[in-house]
């Protein structure tokens, strides 16, 4: 991957505030009970409560964010948030459903989609998500520790609009979720998609 450069925390600005941010050594963030983010597809209903830590990401910039998390609230979610505007966003990461750890992506465009697989054996790891920003669409990988990166999913992604992305978290079902982000770093895009 390309060389990259760390962000500070205080390089983002919040889609809404989480209940609670401690800035120590690591960074823990606490999820409202209830936040979300998906629109209409397939359950009919919109959550726009998300908390999204969010700076600029450009046309050929690349964003990771690492994490670790207690797996173990249903649809407890953390990754990265790439957003354009109330309708055209990308979360991508893992999420703790029906008693499994699974890897993958909403994508929305209007509607909001779902990709997922598990990665029961990443329960308890740090986990680092890469979303590179291409002209006509954004590339998601992801890995723990020093494997190799897996490639999540390719989407489209409007290269004319201006878009920013960072580290999110949600917890639909419950409160207490602490997610423990440990990096937050911006590089050139990956220029190859295998």
């Amino acid at each position: 991957m390309p060389d990259s450069s760390i962000l500070a925390w205080s390089a983002g600005t919040w889609t809404h505030d989480p209940a609670a941010v401690e800035d120590a050594e690591h960074f823990d963030v606490t999820a409202v009970e209830g936040s979300d983010a998906w629109r209409h597809t397939a359950y009919g209903f919109v959550h726009d409560t998300e908390h999204a830590l969010l700076a600029p990401l450009a046309v050929g910039e690349a964003m990771e964010v690492s994490f670790r998390a207690p797996w173990d609230g249903q649809f407890d979610q953390a990754g990265i948030f790439v957003r354009i505007d109330d309708e055209h966003w990308v979360k991508t990461g893992v999420e703790y459903a029906d008693d499994h750890l699974g890897l993958g992506a909403v994508v929305t465009d209007g509607g909001s989609d779902w990709s997922v697989g598990f990665v029961d054996e990443w329960l308890e790891s740090e986990i680092t998500v890469r979303v590179s920003r291409w002209a006509d669409s954004v590339i998601v990988r992801a890995r723990t520790a020093e494997e190799p990166w897996r490639l999540v999913r390719v989407a489209p992604f409007d290269g004319q609009a201006a878009a920013s992305a960072g580290p999110f978290l949600a917890a639909p079902t419950r409160a207490g979720l602490t997610v423990r982000f440990t990096r937050w770093a911006r590089s050139a895009a990956d220029a190859e998609l295998h």
